[in-house]
């Protein structure tokens, strides 16, 4: 009885096989075939196979005969993904902060489970996770479900909200009190996952960082924001937000040295406006946040980048570098201090005083 239910599994099994066991280099006798069949409980015939991947042929599998007299046999050809599409799929597990180490284990073992297991040894060489920063908050995946779920139900999504302090412990912000938004859309920046919504206290779009949310819930109100979503571009958003941190929304000119262009593509996309100027300059005109976070990534291009205008601009990041320069001096000064004083010490304790 067993053997005639098995039976009607026959080219499940089959198929079952041919994915897991076979490629070009590995092809499967006919006699194998009969072999793992009758080892799972199914018997089977030579003509019973051949229908068999005819009829798996006719509903769009590639399976393939490879005629030699060694090493000849049935393999599946091609698959829903290919070995070099996993190992994307793989990187992009590995390379992903969001994704806890737990879980990204768990997601390349199932990124191993759809190619066979030649190729899944390849799969596993490429496994580094061990050492790469990943987040500890293994409720990531509950949270982007609630927030799924309450942008696909159209309602507000309530959660509590916490950042980190020098001791590494979570201190909730607002005193432990709920968040209450409107989500619209989730992003990735700077590897961090983020969810944008619209809070109707405040009156506009916000992020908040996904890792950092706990006890999220879906709440019976409805949605609020369209109107302001309506004319809202994430990729823009956070292209101009740096480091996503909050601040005045601006449009900035920015002189550059030629051989930034990489750079600025990179930062602002390859639709950004760029002027060529003399002496191997260009100049660009882009929306930004202006934040320290931005007046920062500025400093970093070095002398070969100018902040140009609106004066506004220009004078909050003359006070940063100042006070950059002053908070610098000033170690400097405590260093040499320091320094005077143990050499002070040093020569009492030779004196005997």
């Amino acid at each position: 009885m067993a053997r005639a239910a098995n039976q009607k599994c026959k080219l499940l099994w089959l198929l079952k096989i041919l994915k897991e066991n076979t490629d070009q280099e590995h092809p499967v006798s006919m006699s194998v075939l009969l072999q793992r069949l009758e080892d799972e409980g199914i018997p089977a015939e030579r003509k019973g196979i051949y229908r068999d991947i005819a009829e798996l042929t006719d509903f769009g599998y590639d399976i393939r005969l490879k005629r030699s007299r060694t090493d000849g046999g049935y393999y599946l050809a091609k698959r829903e993904f290919e070995l070099p599409e996993l190992k994307l799929l793989v990187d992009a597990v590995q390379a992903s902060r969001f994704i806890s180490l737990k879980k990204s284990r768990e997601l390349i073992t199932k990124i191993e489970g759809l190619s066979n297991r030649f190729e899944a040894r390849q799969l596993q060489r490429q496994v580094y996770v061990a050492n790469r920063i990943k987040t500890g908050n293994e409720s990531i995946y509950e949270t982007v479900d609630y927030i799924h779920r309450a942008i696909q139900d159209n309602v507000q999504i309530s959660f509590r909200y916490f950042e980190w302090t020098v001791k590494k412990e979570m201190k909730f912000k607002r005193e432990g009190g709920r968040y209450r938004i409107s989500p619209w859309a989730l992003t990735v920046k700077d590897e961090n996952y983020y969810m944008v919504g619209y809070d109707a206290e405040a009156g506009l779009l916000k992020h908040y960082r996904v890792d950092k949310m706990t006890e999220p819930a879906l709440e019976e109100e409805k949605r609020c924001g369209s109107e302001t979503y309506a004319d809202f571009d994430v990729a823009a958003y956070t292209n101009k937000t740096f480091g996503m941190f909050g601040g005045n929304e601006e449009q900035v000119t920015i002189g550059c040295a030629n051989r930034l262009i990489g750079v600025i593509i990179d930062r602002f996309g390859q639709e950004v406006s760029v002027r060529e100027r003399e002496n191997g300059w260009f100049t660009i005109r882009v929306k930004v946040v202006v934040s320290g976070q931005f007046y920062g990534w500025l400093a970093g291009l070095g002398t070969e980048a100018r902040l140009l205008g609106p004066p506004e601009a220009v004078d909050g990041y003359r006070n940063y570098l100042a006070e950059l320069l002053e908070n610098t001096q000033r170690l400097l000064l405590s260093r040499k201090e320091q320094e005077d004083y143990d050499g002070f010490s040093v020569c009492r304790q030779n004196e005997g005083i």
